[in-house]
């Protein structure tokens, strides 16, 4: 039988948890440092993520057709664009200006991928920046193993504060503060724009076979959960698989095939030897969409002022890949 002891510490985490679903701040009042605070898993709190991956299982129920399929795969590229773009070369790395509007909506597109605000994503991966791959990176794969820097770290409270300190520049804005606090608003608003647009589609274009709760599990949940991991391997495998043109502290790679699913961020080696330059393809074979689309967006006069990568950097760059073509003709 459970005990009133038992039951009301359960009861507490239990509202915790709920309301950090909703209002990432609240518990923000003094507690513990982060290294004192756990780093084991907190299934309460996310539950929400887990309810992610298990709806997608409901294609078995809502069936498919070809037009959410098409939605769901346009849904993922343009949502990796958000996070790539904008998330990652803008807001961690500075790599373009834009006028502060254009900022709320980029900060807008990235928070409907479903990976927290933009400036918790900036401050980590700042900090990952700092102490890639030594004891200090919160998610390296060669300090605690694949599922740890794959996804784990952020399941835990250890790292579910957003440290505004490393972020000083971006915090200053109230409108990003807020999409960063209540990170869960705009990814229930846009599944629900998802879910009223099948059910009109079902209405008014009945030959296109879907529906709402069809186009909502394809356009929502599977393209979200395959955004995700697709985004988590550069985290992980990247920092595993592939080649190592320069020789950087870390030990990250460049990777053709996680370049493809990830709009460019696989030239993870080239990215870590200057993180703060717009394109990560230094190679014209390196195909960077995201840095084609950024360039595009340039030209419309978007955004400007993107940071090249420098001539000194493109020159090792070729010397780089010129002294592995001997080795291989050599050997």
């Amino acid at each position: 039988m459970l005990s009133v002891g038992r039951i009301l510490p359960f009861c507490g985490r239990l509202t915790r948890s709920v309301l950090l679903w909703f209002d990432t701040e609240a518990d923000a009042g003094p507690g513990p440092a982060r290294a004192a605070r756990s780093e084991h898993v907190n299934w309460l709190r996310c539950l929400p993520f887990i309810a992610v991956h298990l709806t997608c299982l409901a294609v078995i129920w809502v069936g498919w057709s070809p037009f959410a399929v098409a939605f769901a795969a346009i849904l993922y590229v343009a949502r990796m664009f958000a996070v790539t773009a904008f998330y990652h070369r803008y807001f961690s790395h500075r790599t373009f200006k834009t006028s502060r509007p254009l900022q709320f909506l980029f900060a807008l597109a990235g928070c409907t991928a479903v990976q927290r605000g933009p400036l918790w994503w900036a401050a980590h991966h700042r900090e990952h920046h700092r102490h890639a791959d030594t004891p200090s990176d919160i998610h390296s794969p060669h300090h605690r193993g694949f599922l740890w820097s794959h996804m784990l770290w952020f399941t835990c409270d250890a790292y579910f504060r957003t440290e505004y300190q490393r972020v000083k520049d971006l915090a200053r804005y109230p409108e990003l503060r807020f999409l960063n606090r209540f990170d869960l608003l705009i990814p229930v608003l846009f599944a629900a724009g998802i879910l009223l647009l099948g059910m009109g589609l079902e209405a008014w274009a009945p030959s296109l076979g879907t529906n709402g709760p069809q186009l909502l599990v394809w356009g929502f949940f599977v393209s979200t959960v395959v955004l995700f991991h697709a985004t988590f391997t550069i985290n992980s495998l990247a920092h595993v698989f592939g080649r190592r043109r320069f020789d950087t502290p870390d030990q990250s790679r460049n990777n053709w095939f996680l370049a493809l699913i990830t709009l460019g961020e696989g030239w993870h080696n080239n990215h870590h030897r200057f993180p703060v330059s717009v394109r990560q393809g230094f190679r014209w074979w390196e195909v960077d969409m995201t840095y084609y689309l950024l360039k595009l967006m340039a030209a419309l006069g978007l955004i400007w002022d993107l940071r090249p990568v420098p001539a000194r950097i493109l020159a090792e760059a070729r010397g780089a890949s010129d002294a592995a073509a001997k080795c291989e003709v050599t050997s």
